[in-house]
């Protein structure tokens, strides 16, 4: 929904938001350049001097104002004529007409109201609704998109369009909501919806007798020229007329002929609040702001052209199915959740397969659903999650469709849920367990248990589709082909093997794109714990491993343990020096540092390390790091053992914890150190210790059962703190 929400304004508006932004762009640079033109006022100049001084160069004088650009000007009357002009602060002597030139004034009416009068300025308003819309929910889906608001400043990862979109909306965003509310807030007064600004004037009455010369009134000698906004002149032969003195507090009426104030009105809060807010959007006596402004409004064709490809990258992405029975007639009803349109390749597989067993099959997005034709007799939800636990954007109204179509069926069909994700993420498939949950909620049965497919695997995907094909009474094949990601050539630079000895190798391979010196090909950005994707010759998926290194070191690095009849580590252990791998980086957003001076607790086993080892590496700043590691033996495989030594002397790392479970005292496995330890680790949690646990499952798990009773005698427990990030894993 929010989604939706974020696309439709800005596909309908797009002409409409893009003349808007760049003609307030345009109108964002006067403020600066009035800035630069307007003579300074003198401190201590009084309104009574520069008064004084005017009105002896003009027969008559209407008012003397001080705009908001800076500019002092006097509107007067000269032997029958009008005019209003340019004045020096500091004398009074004018500087020539003023006047707005052409083309401002043309630029300000296509931003008000694009040349069109009320009905234009009414469209301006719709368009500055619609770009706080955009804006706002833009925010928010990057703030999801890169694993919380607290992410928001972290690298942004995908197509050009993608990061050219990401990185200007997180520059412009509060740029153009601060000018998009504005915005609104003037529009609503121009058709008259706000509540009058000024404050109720009393009546006064003037002493009448003979007007003194203006520069010698008390009430106005008393007050500055840097805080008049507009000095008005009594009618000539009025005797009972009064001059008007309003600043930033309110107005004053003054005695031509005494001087004196006879009352003065404040300015009301909504006065004030309406004069702040024209500051804010025009940037008037603001010119740094102005510029700001300017600046994110010039974004916005950018953030339109991108958004656009965006768009529609994903809807061409989607497959179009061709053999899609009629929802009335279906007897199978796969509704999809996709949210880069990778689990409609999915879909797509099994609709094959259940059409080509005799099934009548409609496929259609989650969203989609409007009933449940009499004819279903079950429904397969394949559904992604949106970064951590969230509805992809094809499913985002699902639930609450189901909670209303649900109570209204005659019969409750039966149910399987299959959920994507990636399980570096702590709510894997958190989406598809809401659904089920919901399904079961609702007195659905099931068909099949849910199920959790981790990064696309295909080979999860056959599993589940026999599992299912057994249900259903017949084999069911699913062979699924994912598109191929798109890679880089890596090319081995060099590598360390350790394990040999203990049965269990493990390789630090270190990678760099091909060529030498500054003919070497540039690296995209990465951090340690991101994923290195590695296609192996005849793999139909890549394997992921977690990086043990830094754009900033050069190349990428990662630790490969030697697996039994593991096609990917097979391949990687038996590459040497210049060989080479087609490869991709993916962004690994939750297993990352917390912001700021905390201590880090580091917890990993075997080739779990490689990504805190970077961690370690990166810590310039010498922040305090603690790290416990377990290996098997300490002769032949100790992973990083003199990195670690250096990073201690150089206080990268403050202590560290090894345990082997085929050292010389015996034996101990990476939880016993932790047990062992639990009041120096309790202290660092109090303290705000963020953990980070990189390892296999069966570790991960251990290190779990460890750690809650460090913690319980806190106050908390290990699901709380990863429900505030300051519990992260990332587990194969």
């Amino acid at each position: 929904m929010l989604r939706r929400l974020h696309a439709l304004p800005g596909l309908v508006l797009a002409l409409g938001l893009t003349v808007t932004a760049l003609s307030g762009a345009a109108l964002s640079v006067q403020p600066a350049l009035d800035r630069l033109a307007a003579p300074a006022i003198p401190s201590g100049t009084s309104v009574a001097a520069l008064a004084g001084a005017v009105a002896a160069r003009h027969e008559s004088v209407d008012a003397i104002r001080l705009r908001a650009d800076g500019i002092l000007t006097v509107a007067f009357s000269d032997g029958g004529g009008r005019g209003v002009e340019q004045i020096d602060p500091g004398t009074g002597a004018g500087l020539g007409p003023y006047q707005v030139s052409e083309t401002t004034r043309f630029v300000t009416n296509l931003h008000r109201a694009f040349l069109s009068g009320d009905a234009g300025r009414a469209v301006a308003g719709i368009g500055a609704l619609a770009m706080l819309i955009l804006s706002v929910s833009g925010a928010v889906l990057l703030a999801r998109r890169l694993g919380g608001a607290g992410a928001l400043l972290r690298p942004i990862r995908g197509t050009p369009a993608q990061r050219w979109h990401g990185e200007l909306g997180r520059f412009a965003a509060a740029g153009l909501i601060l000018s998009s509310l504005t915005g609104l807030w003037m529009s609503a007064g121009s058709f008259g919806l706000m509540p009058e600004t000024g404050g109720t004037t009393p009546e006064v009455a003037a002493s009448g007798g003979v007007p003194a010369p203006v520069g010698t009134l008390a009430a106005l000698r008393a007050i500055d020229v840097v805080r008049m906004r507009e000095l008005t002149f009594p009618a000539p032969g009025d005797p009972t007329d009064t001059y008007g003195l309003r600043t930033a507090a309110g107005e004053a009426r003054i005695d031509a002929a005494t001087g004196a104030e006879l009352s003065f009105t404040p300015a009301t809060p909504l006065y004030r609040l309406n004069d702040l807010l024209r500051t804010l959007h025009t940037g008037r006596g603001a010119w740094a702001l102005g510029l700001l402004l300017g600046l994110s409004a010039a974004t916005v064709p950018v953030l339109g052209a991108t958004g656009v490809v965006m768009w529609w990258r994903r809807r061409a992405a989607r497959p179009r199915i061709a053999t899609n029975a009629p929802l009335r007639s279906a007897d199978t009803l796969i509704l999809v959740g996709s949210e880069g349109n990778s689990t409609w390749g999915f879909a797509a597989t099994l609709h094959t397969a259940l059409t080509r067993a005799g099934h009548r099959v409609h496929t259609t997005a989650m969203n989609d659903l409007r009933q449940f034709p009499a004819a279903t007799e079950r429904l397969l939800i394949l559904a992604a999650t949106h970064g951590d636990g969230g509805a992809p954007g094809s499913a985002s109204a699902f639930l609450s469709r189901l909670a209303h179509l649900a109570p209204r069926m005659e019969r409750r069909v039966p149910v399987a849920v299959l959920g994507f994700g990636d399980r570096s993420f702590p709510r894997f498939c958190g989406y598809a367990e809401q659904v089920s949950a919901a399904f079961a909620v609702q007195g659905f049965p099931q068909l099949q248990p849910l199920k959790r497919i981790d990064r696309r695997s295909a080979q999860e995907f056959a599993q589940w589709g026999r599992d299912l094909g057994t249900s259903l009474g017949h084999d069911l094949v699913l062979e699924h082909t994912a598109e191929r990601p798109k890679t880089l050539a890596l090319e081995l630079a060099s590598r360390e093997d350790y394990g040999a000895a203990s049965g269990v190798p493990v390789a630090i391979l270190r990678f760099r794109r091909p060529g030498q010196g500054v003919a070497a090909g540039r690296l995209p950005a990465f951090e340690p714990g991101d994923l290195l994707g590695i296609l192996a010759p005849g793999a139909d998926m890549p394997r992921f491993y977690s990086l043990a290194s830094s754009s900033r070191d050069g190349m990428l690095e990662i630790c490969v343990r030697l697996r039994a009849g593991g096609l990917c580590s097979t391949f990687l252990h038996g590459l040497a020096s210049g060989d080479r791998v087609e490869a991709f980086i993916r962004a690994n957003p939750v297993f990352r540092p917390a912001k700021g001076r905390a201590p880090l607790i580091l917890i990993g086993a075997g080739a779990g390390i490689g990504p805190l080892a970077g961690l370690v590496r990166a810590n310039a700043a010498g922040r305090p790091v603690h790290l416990y590691w377990g290996g098997r033996s300490p002769s032949s495989d100790f992973l990083y053992e003199h990195e670690l030594a250096q990073h201690l002397a150089e206080k990268r790392l403050t202590s560290l914890q090894t345990a082997f479970s085929r050292g010389p005292d015996g034996g101990a496995y990476v939880q016993d150190r932790i047990t062992a330890d639990a009041p120096r680790l309790r202290e660092l949690v109090r303290q705000g210790a963020q953990i980070l646990v990189c390892g296999g499952r069966d570790m991960a798990e251990a290190v779990t059962r460890a750690l809650d009773p460090v913690v319980r005698p806190l106050g908390l427990d290990l699901p709380t703190l990863k429900s505030c990030g300051r519990y992260v894993e990332d587990v194969y």
